[in-house]
């Protein structure tokens, strides 16, 4: 690596529960994060503002780190 570049690590989210019952918002953060339904999965940059919406849906969603 030359410069100033940075390795951004990932992480993959996969939705493992349904949203329904869930609140309005745990709704909307799901969907923020690109999860429809179960069983989809999406990759995203290891980033607080992932992880605070991955922390408020976490008993919908596993999640694992991408190399």
């Amino acid at each position: 690596m030359s410069g100033g570049e940075r390795v951004m690590s990932e992480i993959r989210v996969t939705q493992v529960k349904s949203k329904i019952g869930g609140t309005r918002v745990q709704r909307e953060t799901l969907r923020s994060l690109g999860l429809r339904r179960i069983g989809d999965v999406v990759v995203k940059a290891d980033r607080p503002e992932i992880r605070g919406m991955v922390q408020a849906v976490r008993h919908l969603v596993t999640v694992e780190e991408v190399d």
